[in-house]
């Protein structure tokens, strides 16, 4: 193991215990890749398993063409999500528990077999859909100021912190996830919409780019794990008081609270 890759995945893990921000990796290493931001997160991730938690899903993130040109990258990153990162539709979320949270809607797959790249497509995944589910993924940067470039949000676990999964289970059948519309709301007030094609054109694209790259490092994605293909609109900053409610039409919707 690279000391290096070791220690910044001390210091990631000490930020998120602490919520105190850290300064980007990449204004302190300039050698450090993408190849070794995914290590770190991995780093994470195996001392994490060893403290008893445990893998409930992957996350993709920067899926949005929005998102890439922003931070200057041409393909989306990732996250694993652990079963402390639950949380219940209608729940109550602590804001003083991470650093600076914001929040983005997203449709949720949940699967029914295991998906193993580096071959898999987009009808794979839609054959692999048990069904899906209304969600909404908290992020969080332990990068102070949200100062990220690719190589940080990526060894920072995708920027995420928890999943809010909805209670209500659909197939997709006959349902065209390009178009199914998304409208968030913030205390009561309409602040952003979506669709499910702002995922890579397809949320089952976003999902099979996911089991192709995780591939790389021999992971797949597991039957009955949650995996979140990416935002349907820009993140929203929360904080204590607030209330977000994701509405996906015929889907359901799906709801938190932040004190």
């Amino acid at each position: 193991m690279n000391p290096i890759i070791e220690k910044l995945a001390s210091e990631l893990l000490k930020a998120e215990a602490t919520q105190v921000a850290i300064a980007p990796f990449t204004e302190r290493y300039s050698e450090i890749t993408v190849t070794d931001a995914y290590h770190v997160q991995l780093q994470v991730v195996k001392q994490k398993l060893e403290a008893g938690r445990h893998i409930i899903g992957k996350k993709v993130g920067l899926t949005s063409k929005a998102m890439q040109t922003m931070l200057n990258v041409n393909e989306p990153d990732y996250g694993h999500l652990l079963d402390d990162m639950e949380v219940q539709d209608q729940s109550i979320v602590k804001a003083k528990e991470m650093i600076a949270p914001r929040i983005e809607a997203e449709i949720g797959f949940i699967l029914d077999r295991d998906l193993k790249g580096p071959d898999v497509t987009f009808l794979d995944v839609l054959l692999a859909t048990k069904y899906i589910v209304p969600t909404l993924e908290i992020i969080d940067s332990r990068i102070a100021e949200w100062k990220i470039k690719l190589i940080d949000t990526v060894a920072d676990n995708g920027s995420s912190a928890k999943v809010v999964i909805g209670k209500k289970k659909t197939s997709i059948d006959n349902i065209d996830l390009r178009d199914l519309g998304m409208i968030l709301f913030k205390n009561g007030e309409q602040v952003a919409t979506g669709a499910g094609a702002a995922a890579l054109g397809h949320p089952a694209h976003a999902i099979a780019w996911l089991a192709n790259k995780l591939s790389e490092f021999d992971i797949s994605l597991k039957a009955g794990e949650i995996i979140l293909p990416g935002a349907l609109s820009g993140a929203v900053q929360v904080k204590a008081g607030d209330h977000i409610e994701a509405r996906f039409g015929s889907i359901g919707s799906v709801s938190v609270a932040f004190e």
